[in-house]
């Protein structure tokens, strides 16, 4: 069945604004400082989970946060007066292409943590849900978002686990984002709660777009700044970046080897960044220290943390996880 084609707004086709470039740029820049802390941590210079947590843990989630408003902005922009297909097929086929390749890339370097629903997935996955919307009255766009924001505030705030259940942990449904513990990976964005800014970004745009506002923001000039520039090229510079950082943070180990890290302060890191994620504090370090304890008592640290144990399907892992989870409780 054929949609009915988006009927054309009486305004013309909104200006580019510059300022929105502009603040997609800083996101960009402010991504490449993250991701060089987490290669640093990689490399060894940085303790282990020192990405996953405290202050950075937060910066990370801001400029998520950032990127997924603007792309909600930018469909409502680049859609007006009616959606243009061909160059919204074309930039979503960059998207998924870029996503999966970034699947397929992680999945042979790293199987055990690979991307299966990262920042780029999302995007993609939420532009087609996005250009639905934008056919339905602004007041069903509104509903979702309130909706969306309700979920979240429910899921942080409300009962533990209400809007969670473990059928969604496995990852061909954990893209959703319902599951209580998701299988691990090196970046992990699913719908919800990642469409919320998304949405809002979709309704803020829609409500401006019925008053001179994109207007007025176009006026302050800011186009030819560098970082609209950037901002300008989003894509090209997420595919590239991590390359050329991952390739400074090698080179200077190379120059400046690491310190060798104490294997039981990284397992007790590394375990408690990914534990808190979903339980408490408290209960978390009871947890690690019983399982690390019982790795050391059956010489299976060692090999955990030189990948040789797959934590997902070796039985000795999963009886020492829920011996402890059961002692912790």
């Amino acid at each position: 069945m054929t949609l009915p084609a988006i009927e054309p707004d009486a305004a013309a086709r909104p200006p580019r604004i510059g300022l929105l470039d502009t603040a997609r740029g800083v996101a960009l820049i402010a991504m490449a400082s993250y991701h060089f802390s987490w290669d640093m941590e990689f490399m060894g210079y940085l303790a282990p989970g020192t990405a996953e947590t405290g202050w950075l843990k937060i910066y990370a989630r801001a400029i998520a946060t950032t990127f997924l408003f603007i792309v909600g902005i930018s469909l409502v922009l680049s859609s007006k007066p009616e959606v243009r297909w061909p160059s919204f097929w074309k930039r979503f086929g960059m998207i998924a292409a870029a996503a999966a390749v970034i699947s397929i890339a992680t999945r042979i370097a790293m199987p055990n943590e690979w991307i299966y629903f990262g920042i780029l997935h999302c995007i993609a996955v939420l532009t087609l849900i996005g250009v639905v919307f934008l056919r339905f009255p602004l007041a069903i766009t509104l509903i979702a978002t309130m909706v969306l924001i309700a979920a979240w505030i429910t899921d942080n705030f409300g009962p533990p686990g209400l809007l969670r259940s473990s059928f969604f942990d496995p990852r061909y449904l954990a893209w959703i984002g319902l599951a209580v513990t998701p299988e691990r990976s090196n970046d992990y964005v699913p719908l919800f709660p990642w469409a919320t800014p998304f949405f809002a970004g979709l309704s803020l745009a829609s409500i401006a777009l019925r008053t001179r506002l994109p207007q007025r923001l176009a006026a302050l000039g800011t186009g030819s700044w560098w970082t609209a520039r950037l901002g300008r090229h989003s894509l090209a510079f997420y595919l590239i970046h991590q390359p050329v950082l991952i390739g400074i943070a090698y080179g200077l180990s190379l120059l400046v080897p690491p310190p060798q890290p104490d294997p039981t302060e990284t397992y007790l890191r590394q375990c408690n960044s990914t534990c808190v994620m979903q339980q408490g504090e408290a209960l978390c370090r009871s947890f690690c220290q019983c399982t690390l304890e019982k790795l050391q008592g059956q010489s299976l640290l060692k090999p955990l943390q030189a990948n040789e144990i797959d934590v997902q399907k070796d039985e000795r892992v999963q009886t020492i996880a829920a011996e402890c989870s059961a002692e912790a409780e």
